[in-house]
């Protein structure tokens, strides 16, 4: 019987395709984003220079890219054994895919270059924080209540998209983030949005803890 599944020779074949779509589903939701009315006002575009924008259009796409490579290599990701070795191979494909991209769309190798310095550093710096980003949040919430077992959960499920935002958050402003506090809820709505969905795409919706948190979530980025 004809079917309509791609044939992969091999598994590394198959995670090069599949980084492929995913990082085309990041940059297309990151310009969802930089094109929305909202987020354009609230970054200043009207004093803004054409390569500021595109500066700002880059770190939004980065900062898709690096939260899908933290979403697959979250220690809580709860996927079978053996589908982790893969998800380690796909994420090592997430950058490379991305520039393969821009390759075909003409983009030189010195900007494909800077393209992939950009994308290292900015991995390293978000990776980095998620302890700081972790430890803030547990020191916050512990202060009101005592942490139960799904307070830990839910604080550990989100500590990426928080990490990636508010570093991509730093970065957009230049580091001058005072007053621009619905810049800040934009950007992590549109993150934690993609987040919950990517996570699901290879949790699948069984039930459990961030099946929860994405309903929450989603009554919450509806108000």
């Amino acid at each position: 019987m004809a079917t309509d599944r791609p044939r992969f020779e091999s598994i590394d074949e198959m995670a090069t395709s599949t980084a492929g779509a995913l990082s085309a589903s990041a940059s297309q939701t990151a310009f969802a984003v930089f094109s929305d009315k909202a987020f354009r006002r609230w970054a200043g575009f009207a004093d803004l220079a054409q390569g500021e924008q595109d500066r700002i259009f880059n770190e939004l796409v980065v900062a898709w890219l690096v939260l899908i490579r933290l979403t697959l290599e979250a220690p809580d990701l709860r996927v079978d054994h053996d589908l982790k070795e893969y998800l380690a191979l796909l994420q090592t494909k997430i950058a490379p895919a991305h520039i393969a991209s821009l390759a075909k769309l003409g983009v030189t190798p010195a900007q494909c270059h800077d393209w992939e310095t950009l994308l290292s550093l900015r991995y390293e710096e978000y990776a980095r924080d998620r302890h700081q980003v972790r430890a803030a949040a547990m020191e916050l919430e512990s202060a009101e209540k005592e942490l139960e077992l799904e307070d830990l959960t839910r604080l550990q499920v989100f500590v990426p998209v928080q990490a990636v935002a508010i570093g991509c958050h730093q970065h957009l402003c230049r580091g001058e983030t005072a007053g621009r506090d619905e810049l800040f809820k934009m950007i992590l709505r549109s993150l934690a949005r993609f987040y919950v969905d990517t996570r699901l795409r290879f949790e699948g919706v069984t039930p459990g803890p961030l099946v929860r948190i994405r309903d929450a979530l989603r009554r919450l980025l509806r108000g």
